[in-house]
């Protein structure tokens, strides 16, 4: 039976790339010498650190220019407050979103369920499988799933004949 799975991965490689092409641009211009701009990646936590909220909004403008170049979708990342760490210096952790959770992937069986299609949606984990008999039954509803959850950064893959 045909089936395909709906997935929300970033490629954490290529994030990594991003972060330490940013870290480098940081160091190297002119309006972060001698401040406490950085950027670090750690387990999917992205840490923006600056001495004011415009540094950090240079920063994540930088970021996800990166990003961008390396075709790395931005609404994977989820951006946290900014919270003042000691004299006058702020931080702000960006969480990169990885996998489905609960919520979406019932809105996801719900929005399947309800477009009278004739597939299957089923929660397996972070992951959403879409079974039916047929091919272009599967095709109608990745095309659902895309244009009606704009929201989230889902890819497509394990189909299988």
């Amino acid at each position: 039976m045909p089936s395909f799975d709906t997935v929300c991965e970033p490629n954490l490689v290529e994030v990594k790339n991003a972060v330490e092409n940013t870290a480098k641009e940081i160091a190297t211009r002119f309006d972060f010498k001698g401040t406490s701009a950085a950027i670090e990646l750690k387990d999917k936590e992205i840490t923006l650190l600056g001495d004011a909220d415009f540094q950090l909004t240079q920063i994540d403008d930088v970021l996800r220019n990166k990003l961008t170049k390396r075709s790395v979708d931005v609404r994977y990342l989820d951006v946290g407050d900014v919270q003042k760490i000691g004299g006058d210096k702020v931080k702000q952790v960006i969480k990169v979103k990885n996998g489905i959770e609960a919520e979406q992937a019932k809105k996801i069986t719900r929005l399947i369920k309800d477009s009278k299609l004739k597939v299957q949606a089923a929660i397996q984990g972070d992951a959403v499988r879409v079974t039916g008999a047929k091919r272009d039954d599967l095709q109608a509803a990745m095309a659902l799933i895309r244009t009606d959850l704009t929201d989230l950064p889902l890819s497509f893959n394990n189909f299988r004949d």
